[in-house]
């Protein structure tokens, strides 16, 4: 059996070894006695779009109302009651994937809403005094070249008091 199997290998590769040297001996044209006719291109029509009739649109959009009617009617329906044994042997994490809490939606009071504000107004008036009481950066340097002795705290200087324009 295999010197069966060897010997028609040997024939195809003398086959094929005869066909290089008639296109070796032939200027590069094929022989036409041994070479295969190209096959023909098969064009392929592109099947017709189907379109839907309005009454199996309508057929299909009422049967997948259907099916979500039913997956909501079970998600809402209460969990059947358990045992206090029952309730022992699952644990939390079988009991987490099986019902997942629903996040609830948290809202603040006007007084903690009032109070919050106040606190960010409180915080912007400092921040305010803060950045009107700092020296530019021209005044910094101009300060740190001609006045080495320290100056006194600003909550130690006197206010003057604001005068008042007559309207």
């Amino acid at each position: 059996m295999e010197s069966d199997s060897i010997i028609s290998a040997i024939d195809a590769e003398i086959a094929t070894l005869q066909q290089v040297r008639s296109l070796l001996v032939g200027g590069g044209q094929p022989d036409r006695v041994t070479t295969r006719k190209a096959p023909k291109k098969v064009i392929v029509k592109q099947p017709k779009k189907r379109t839907m009739s309005p009454e199996v649109r309508k057929r299909i959009a009422d049967a997948q109302r259907k099916r979500w009617a039913a997956t909501k009617k079970q998600a809402s329906a209460p969990p059947a009651k358990t045992t206090k044994k029952a309730a022992k042997k699952a644990s939390p994490v079988k009991v987490k994937k099986s019902a997942p809490k629903k996040a609830v939606k948290r809202t603040v009071s006007p007084e903690s809403r009032k109070r919050m504000a106040d606190a960010q107004r409180k915080r912007w008036a400092t921040a305010r005094k803060q950045k009107s009481a700092a020296p530019s950066k021209a005044t910094k340097n101009a300060a740190k070249k001609t006045a080495p002795v320290k100056a006194a705290p600003a909550a130690a200087k006197p206010k003057a008091p604001k005068a008042e324009t007559p309207a």
